[in-house]
């Protein structure tokens, strides 16, 4: 009875230390999985401090992560583990990370897959007119066709990783445009009435600003680190250093040689094989860091509406203070007299 009740209680003790995790695959499939954190470890090959900072119940800064397997994403509510062919999430029933799981399964799937081919299968075989004219229909023809077949698309953990920075700067803005909306009416209600409750409003809302700020601008710092140093872009290059072809014989790595590494994505200039974010050719030029731009120029536009509202509020305390400044020397020159 007491070997039963010793069985009973490590069972409980397991089940209490497994977590929730959702995995999508590069089908865009998702599935749940209650695994304790050695399983999750051992799997994607991580240590127990780096699957630490995902712990929602921890605060921890954003923080992007490369290891020799992995990804580890810590951005705001977005707790993720990316390998090269699956991405594992935390609290995937939590409101703000739904709209990006939606994001991830729709966008992770390469176009251009099996399904495109299999789906008109009946119509293989048939001759082509016009130009092809004499060449027979088949899916693969129709995907040369194609602008954007598979092998065009960019490494998997790439994807996966550029879906999830999106999500985190519109999310962000978001939270800014919602502080905006409820701050700069109660700034002009506090200026035609100064009163207890009017200020005590615009103080909650001045301490969420600054929270944000901080926030925003910690992600903004992390993103910029990643896309300036060569060393940790060559860390996230998972399919790479998994060995999938990426790599030539006589291991240069001046340009892809495999299909299944995007030439739309460009490779950085010092040779490294790390690979930017942004979908270009496969030589490094001015053109490739668009969509880098694009990207901080977006977080950058957040960080320019919180520094606009935080001058608002500091006008607005300097003409409260001033108000009041007056009001004393009125009441005061009433005493006297």
């Amino acid at each position: 009875m007491a070997g039963l009740n010793q069985d009973v209680a490590v069972l409980a003790k397991k089940k209490q230390a497994s977590k929730t995790w959702m995995v999508l695959d590069n089908e865009g499939e998702k599935r749940v999985l209650e695994v304790d954190k050695y399983a999750i470890m051992h799997r994607v090959g991580i240590h127990a401090r780096d699957l630490r900072i995902l712990d929602p119940l921890l605060s921890y800064p954003s923080t992007i992560l490369g290891r020799e397997r992995a990804i580890v994403l810590n951005l705001e509510h977005i707790k993720a583990i990316i390998t090269a062919d699956e991405v594992f999430l935390r609290n995937p029933a939590d409101e703000f990370v739904i709209p990006f799981v939606e994001e991830l399964c729709r966008r992770l799937p390469t176009k251009g897959s099996d399904s495109l081919g299999h789906e008109g299968s009946e119509g293989e075989g048939k001759e082509l007119d016009g130009p092809g004219k004499g060449a027979t229909w088949s899916p693969q023809h129709e995907k040369q066709d194609d602008n954007t077949p598979g092998k065009d698309a960019p490494p998997f953990e790439f994807r996966a990783l550029e879906v999830a920075l999106e999500a985190i700067c519109s999310f962000l803005d978001a939270r800014t445009t919602e502080l905006e909306t409820n701050a700069y009416p109660a700034l002009d209600e506090l200026t035609k009435k100064i009163s207890s409750r009017n200020l005590d409003r615009v103080r909650k809302l001045k301490s969420s600003m600054t929270r944000l700020n901080a926030r925003v601008q910690k992600v903004r710092d992390e993103l910029e680190q990643l896309l300036d140093d060569d060393d940790d872009m060559a860390d996230l290059f998972l399919t790479r250093k998994r060995g999938d072809g990426s790599s030539s014989p006589t291991g240069s790595s001046d340009a892809p040689t495999s299909p299944t590494i995007a030439s739309r994505a460009s490779w950085v200039s010092k040779g490294t094989g790390a690979i930017s974010l942004n979908h270009g050719t496969a030589t490094a030029t001015d053109s490739d860091d668009v969509e880098e731009l694009e990207m901080l120029l977006e977080i950058d536009s957040t960080l320019n509406k919180l520094t606009t509202l935080r001058e608002y509020i500091d006008d607005t305390e300097d003409y409260i203070n001033i108000q009041m400044t007056v009001r004393r020397k009125n009441k005061f020159r009433a005493a006297v007299l």
